[in-house]
């Protein structure tokens, strides 16, 4: 209780645009204010991304390569990124097991947001269950799909971003 307020005080005292997109972010699902202000804390200014991949290589929640000449192998996650990052969208990842809803909970985080923001999140919440589904339909091992699921939310946080700090442009040839 005692650390909610001092996470609540921290966020107050932070710019006017990073509230707003801690408030943004917290229209996905598995996302609630302590991961969000994680997610701000740890990745700062979201647009500084080109693109959702560069965000997703930071996490380090990419494939590992191994290449030579024509081969081209392919491996577990790289986790040369931020870990502390990664755990976290992984741990939101897990939301996405059940069917697309916007329950009480959540519809209370979103007052306030923006249309654009609401619909990021709810396309999110429609792509990753499909995904999970799908994944483990092939057989795939469960911690997998998560880390999978997580790869892609990551991608969505930063459409969000990168639609609450102002750099729409980048968001509309993402979309």
């Amino acid at each position: 209780m005692r650390l909610e307020r001092a996470i609540d005080v921290a966020v107050q005292a932070m710019l006017e645009k990073l509230r707003e997109v801690i408030a943004g972010l917290q229209s996905l699902r598995g996302v609630e204010k302590i991961s969000a202000v994680t997610l701000v804390a740890e990745l700062g200014q979201i647009s500084r991304f080109d693109h959702a991949r560069q965000l997703m290589g930071y996490a380090g929640i990419v494939s590992r390569e191994h290449s030579s000449a024509q081969s081209v192998r392919r491996g577990s996650i790289s986790k040369t990124g931020n870990a502390h990052l990664r755990r976290i969208v992984t741990e939101a990842a897990w939301s996405y097991r059940h069917r697309p809803n916007i329950g009480t909970i959540l519809a209370v985080r979103q007052t306030g947001s923006s249309e654009a923001v609401k619909a990021v999140a709810w396309r999110a919440q429609h792509r990753l269950h499909a995904r999970y589904r799908a994944l483990l339909a092939k057989g795939k091992n469960k911690q997998k799909v998560i880390t999978a699921l997580g790869r892609e939310l990551l991608g969505f946080i930063w459409a969000i971003g990168c639609e609450l700090e102002g750099d729409k442009q980048e968001v509309r040839r993402a979309a």
